[in-house]
């Protein structure tokens, strides 16, 4: 089973400073060409691998960064745990492995009385660690709160929203509700709201459409690759964003501001790579050509 195997490379990893694709592939019994394609998944999954090549390379955790429960709830680990429990009547022992891996990360997963959702990130601030945990009990318990929320855009605003979930995306929170302010199916990134305030009214959930309105402008999505020299400063500008690519760091962004984006590129100098979109690498050159003028006329030198 896939899921086993890619739990299992996990623990691998975690357990060795490096392992090649060969002794995985032999300890997992599949082709090395799979393990390249599993550790690639594992890598999607926000468990950054490192490759290297050479007769001393293989796969190896980057450095500083190690897996233990404190990245999880005790609820996030239940939804797994359960989805397997519930695969075990039509898949037998087949799933028995990854269901023992996963409470060896948490021993109070197959104890239903035992899920108190303590969130639990490295990134999150005390503050926002305090919302999503209110968040998630209003939602089992669909009252009605008032959020003073920050859009992308920087512009403040004060809402009335029936929540439905909590989704974390990438390492980041968003809470889904219906918004009464905008009549619609909204997402709030909870790093933006500033106060919440739960109600004591309760609501019914309602049938909304299938695509829901969202609440973040569209920005310039961008994919940037960035050199290892650079990496602690990216992760830190990127959190949760970051895909290792052997000697190199690509992102999936957003620029909400043209402005902004330009100014964040430009600081990494040659240590960045505008993957696409191409008009955006077509505004930093000639943003830097503008730079290269305004100091060229300065100096009175040719500007030409």
């Amino acid at each position: 089973m896939r899921l086993d195997r890619l739990l299992g490379i996990a623990l691998e990893l975690m357990a060795k400073r490096r392992i090649t694709a060969a002794e995985l592939a032999a300890k997992f019994e599949v082709s090395i060409r799979t393990v390249y394609r599993d550790v690639e998944l594992i890598n999607q999954a926000g468990i950054p691998v490192a490759s290297f090549t050479g007769a001393d390379g293989g796969f190896e955790l980057t450095n500083g960064f190690f897996l233990t429960r404190q990245h999880f709830s005790v609820d996030d680990l239940s939804v797994i745990y359960t989805l397997l429990k519930a695969m075990e009547g039509t898949m037998g022992s087949a799933v028995a492995p990854a269901m023992r891996k996963l409470a060896s990360l948490n021993p109070e997963l197959a104890n239903e009385g035992s899920r108190e959702a303590v969130m639990l990130s490295i990134r999150m601030s005390d503050e926002e660690r305090n919302i999503v945990q209110e968040l998630f009990r209003v939602v089992r318990q669909f009252r009605v709160v008032r959020l003073a929320y920050t859009s992308a855009s920087g512009t403040a605003t004060e809402r009335s929203v029936e929540p439905l979930n909590l989704l974390w995306e990438k390492g980041v929170w968003y809470l889904e509700g219906y918004c009464r302010s905008r009549r619609s199916k909204r997402y709030f990134r909870v790093s933006r709201i500033a106060s919440l305030d739960v109600s004591e009214e309760r609501f019914v959930p309602r049938r909304m459409p299938n695509e829901p309105e969202q609440d973040e402008p569209q920005g310039i999505h961008a994919h940037l690759r960035f050199a290892s020299a650079v990496r602690t400063r990216v992760l830190e500008q990127f959190p949760g964003e970051c895909e290792y690519r052997g000697d190199s760091i690509d992102v999936r962004t957003t620029f909400y501001k043209k402005e902004y984006a330009l100014s964040v590129i430009v600081s990494y100098g040659t240590d960045v790579e505008i993957v696409s979109p191409a008009e955006l690498r077509d505004d930093v050159a000639a943003h830097i050509e503008s730079i290269r003028r305004h100091y060229a006329r300065n100096q009175g030198g040719d500007a030409t």
